[in-house]
């Protein structure tokens, strides 16, 4: 059952949200505190999130753009506000869709399910380890709420490392995913591409989650991350 939080900081308005999304067959729940609202709605891990503009504190596009940043799910923005230039803002930071409220109900779980269905397709190219998640089709790797873009050679590298999660990758299989053969692969080639993914990874403090395996390969531990 999808997992769908909602902030919205009209009580009326959140509890009618939940009661259409659960009449849906949709696991809905709401923030009632918005204290660190972004960090709040990261924990919960949602399938989709629906963000009101006018929050307390942070408003709902500030939300957006933080959680665009880092996280891999889709974001419905309501406003009450139905001008062209508030739909424009949304979408400019990187909202998945816009509703103007009150809107209706059936409106409201049309462009939900649509959302759903879209990303479904979407994380078929996600691999997670842990508290890291890589974007195979962009080598965009996420750890929390820290994220970094990598080459297409580091790519491949933490692509491999992470389908073969928890077993040592032997150095054979890096050169073939990475170059396609082993045949004429110096061997320095790989040590100084693994010396710049981990000088990569310690951008977002994370450079010792790749490890050397003495005559053996690389192995990627994310226990201590």
């Amino acid at each position: 059952m999808p997992g769908i939080v909602i902030a919205e900081d009209d009580t009326y308005l959140r509890e009618e949200l939940i009661h259409t999304l659960k009449k849906a067959g949709y696991d809905a729940s709401a923030l009632t505190s918005f204290d660190n609202a972004e960090h709040r709605i990261a924990r919960m891990h949602p399938d989709l999130a629906i963000l009101d503009v006018n929050l307390p504190g942070a408003s709902g596009y500030e939300l957006c753009k933080n959680l665009k940043r880092t996280g891999s799910f889709p974001i419905l923005i309501l406003t009450a506000r139905d001008t062209l230039s508030d739909e424009l803002t949304a979408l400019g930071l990187g909202a998945d869709d816009f509703l103007t409220k009150p809107c209706h109900p059936k409106r409201l779980t049309a462009r939900v399910e649509r959302l759903l269905q879209t990303y479904n397709k979407h994380l078929r190219s996600l691999l997670r380890v842990g508290p890291l998640s890589l974007d195979i089709d962009t080598y965009k790797l996420v750890c929390s709420d820290r994220f970094l873009i990598l080459t297409e050679t580091e790519g491949k590298i933490m692509q491999l490392l992470m389908t073969k999660y928890p077993d040592t990758v032997c150095k054979s299989d890096l050169f073939a995913a990475v170059w396609g053969t082993e045949v004429f692969v110096d061997e320095n080639i790989l040590q100084v591409n693994m010396s710049r993914l981990r000088k990569s990874l310690s951008e977002i403090g994370i450079g010792g989650s790749v490890r050397n395996v003495r005559g053996k390969g690389y192995v990627l531990e994310v226990n201590a991350l």
